[in-house]
């Protein structure tokens, strides 16, 4: 019976992943800042609930720790913790700016350093890193989110060869909109009351994103973990794995078009002018 760990388990992508895991027979370590308050998992024989918060190494070596005790092993850890900081880059602070990369990048490096001991010992394993289609085509308003989600691409190719001789294989995770709490708990809005030349394009791109809900142009968190458990079960090689029908388009459009065509295309949809 293989195990996994997965990071930010309280919620959306998380916590649907970590329910379909453990109904097709993995047994799970399901992370989260607050175990206390989770009631469901909490009930599913096959799940250990565990205290970690992605800025805080010890954190991260006690829950890995905790799992190997209770399982005897780890097979997949999974990148899924993160939060999205929304609004113009001139609106956010060194604090904001700082928060952002040290939860999304910082707390998936600091993960992957705190498991490749076990799966080096192990000769095996497997890394899937939760990024965005954002992490590979960018859209106004999110340059902290989005950056942070290039930079997982980036990690997440080194590694890929980097680890290759130790058989621990390295896979990315792209979804494009999901139907998750990133509107609640799991998103920042940047501002600044002394600035409000933004505001009116602002207001035009949450309405397009509305409506875009509305359309039902968004995926569900059940369908992301059913992605998720692809490419933990397939044996291939492939890194990438797309979560959407908006996310499988705008992969098409960007390996379609050059780099300014691609540039003009998405301008076109953004009501920014």
């Amino acid at each position: 019976m293989k195990t996994i760990f997965i990071t930010g388990a309280s919620s959306g992508i998380g916590k649907a992943t970590a329910k379909l895991f453990s109904q097709k027979g993995f047994q799970v370590i399901a992370s989260m800042r607050s175990p206390e308050k989770e009631d469901e998992l909490h009930k599913l024989e096959n799940v250990l609930v565990v205290k970690l918060d992605v800025e805080k190494r010890e954190e991260m070596e006690e829950a890995i720790h905790q799992g190997i005790e209770r399982f005897g092993t780890i097979d997949t850890l999974i990148n899924n913790a993160g939060y999205c900081a929304f609004g113009p880059l001139e609106l956010a602070t060194n604090e904001q700016i700082r928060k952002q990369y040290s939860v999304n990048v910082f707390g998936v490096m600091n993960m992957i350093q705190a498991i490749l001991p076990h799966f080096r010992q192990k000769n095996d394993g497997s890394i899937i890193n939760i990024s965005s289609i954002g992490g590979k085509v960018a859209n106004p308003y999110l340059s902290l989110y989005q950056s942070s989600k290039f930079a997982i691409e980036g990690l997440s190719e080194s590694l890929y060869y980097e680890l290759a001789p130790y058989h621990i294989k390295v896979k990315l995770i792209e979804p494009g909109n999901i139907e998750t709490d990133f509107t609640g708990r799991s998103l920042q809005v940047l501002q600044r009351d002394d600035i409000k030349d933004y505001d009116d394009h602002i207001q035009k791109f949450l309405d397009m994103l509305m409506a875009d809900r509305k359309k039902g142009n968004i995926s569900s968190p059940e369908l992301v973990a059913e992605v998720i458990l692809k490419a933990v079960e397939d044996k291939s090689d492939q890194f990438r794995y797309l979560a959407g029908e908006d996310a499988e388009f705008l992969n098409h459009k960007r390996k379609e078009l050059t780099d300014e065509a691609f540039l003009q295309f998405m301008k076109g949809v953004f009501p920014l002018s």
